[in-house]
């Protein structure tokens, strides 16, 4: 009877411990699927009240141009940035913690590769020895057939062990290797995002700053703001007339043979989102040549893109250029702008920028941010203006000769370099 007491007695914790064990193990799991499950929610309710930002957003983009919803759009972009920062910030966490993690499996990697190393070297070691007694020694050495054995299935087995290890170690190296590219491939991530973070601060600021300068400039007032956009409006017109006289007089020629045959897919759209707003052209000519611009109509592509929405390279090319002809006080032309010239002969600009993030020189590839949109330059709303030059026609200069936009940097070309982007877009 003792005894069975006493086995009582001592099974009674281990059952408890062990009981205990999985009720916490089973906390944790609850834990760790509530907290997913919360994070799920949290990035599901941000990304909802973006999509109802951006919906408003565009609403009053078909609206009439007004004070009010001028400031309204302004407001509503702010609030899309603050939670796309937030989004940015969930990536970067997630990121952070991924990398802790590829972390500890490059060290727990390097520490089998370390043993496997060890294990090996002392089994080569063990068989070094053993090959150099010859079985003669082995049999003489042994007081039984049964010695013999068990000494040759010694050999055998650490041989085995050896071939087992060398193909551990092989595996465990792999495992490193691919580890390694992983944890490169999740830091270049996390250096983009933390560029992307401080790119949308910066966006917000400057929006900040543009609705203040609009409230400031014009009192509040929606007389005021009407005839402030009359006066852009006549500026603009000018210095277009002042722009098609000096390209009408270029002489360069455009030689068909130095661009791509026009089909779609030889450039790419530059944003995920594609809304077209305005065409090339918009005459009767580059309606029947619709490959040409003769001198009437837009020179490129427009696309609805609110403030903040990332640019994109239509191909891989050199950054020719960049500029921001608002530094020059009623010039209302491109704004902030990026010009790419790529590898088949063909240029691409992107207008009306808030926030270019590459300079000249800068290798780009195709589907590389190189700024975000915006409603820098002349502009009724954000958008984004993309153009389509043959290179060998194209210079970028400073306006000396201009009245309204007086050395102004932007791109200059004959009539005959502008081609229409639809031709070459998918």
């Amino acid at each position: 009877m003792p005894s069975r007491s006493s086995h009582k007695n001592s099974a009674g914790p281990t059952i408890l411990i062990t009981t205990l064990s999985l009720t916490l193990v089973s906390i944790f799991l609850c834990h760790q699927a509530s907290a997913q499950t919360y994070t799920q929610t949290y990035l599901d309710n941000l990304n909802k009240e973006i999509a109802s930002y951006q919906n408003q957003i565009d609403a009053l983009s078909g609206q009439a141009d007004s004070l009010s919803s001028t400031i309204k759009s302004l407001q509503l972009t702010r609030k899309k940035l603050a939670d796309d920062i937030k989004l940015t910030d969930n990536k970067i966490s997630g990121r952070t913690l991924e990398i802790q993690g590829l972390s500890s499996n490059i060290d727990l990697s390097q520490q089998n590769i370390d043993n496997d190393k060890r294990i090996i070297a002392k089994a080569f070691s063990t068989i070094s020895e053993s090959d150099s007694n010859s079985l003669v020694e082995i049999i003489l050495g042994n007081d039984s057939i049964s010695g013999v054995l068990d000494s040759l299935t010694k050999i055998g087995t650490i041989q085995g062990q050896l071939l087992d290890r060398i193909s551990s170690f092989k595996k465990n190296k792999a495992t490193l290797e691919s580890t390694k590219k992983a944890t490169e491939k999740a830091r270049a991530d996390l250096q983009s995002l933390n560029r992307q973070k401080k790119d949308q601060q910066a966006i917000i600021a400057a929006t900040a700053a543009q609705q203040n300068s609009i409230l400031k400039d014009t009192k509040q007032s929606e007389a005021a703001y009407q005839k402030t956009l009359a006066e852009k409006l006549q500026l603009k017109n000018a210095f277009e007339q002042e722009m098609l006289t000096y390209q009408s007089q270029l002489t360069t020629k455009v030689d068909e043979t130095r661009i791509p045959t026009t089909g779609a897919g030889v450039l790419a759209w530059p944003l995920d989102d594609i809304h077209i707003t305005q065409y090339f052209g918009n005459t009767s000519f580059s309606t029947a040549n619709p490959q040409i611009y003769n001198g009437h109509g837009h020179t490129g592509v427009d696309f609805r893109a609110s403030i903040g929405t990332p640019i994109k390279a239509a191909l891989s090319g050199i950054v020719l250029a960049t500029g921001n002809t608002d530094i020059v006080p009623g010039c209302y032309s491109y704004g902030k702008w990026v010009m790419v010239k790529h590898y088949n002969g063909l240029s691409t600009l992107y207008a009306h920028l808030s926030l270019p993030i590459v300079s000249a020189g800068t290798a780009v590839a195709t589907g590389q941010i190189i700024g975000y949109s915006g409603n820098t330059g002349y502009t009724t709303g954000p958008h984004l203006h993309f153009g389509v030059y043959a290179s060998q026609g194209v210079t970028i200069q400073a306006l000396s000769s201009s009245k309204n936009c007086h050395n102004a940097i932007m791109p200059i070309a004959p009539f005959s370099a502008y081609l229409n982007p639809l031709s070459y877009l998918p």
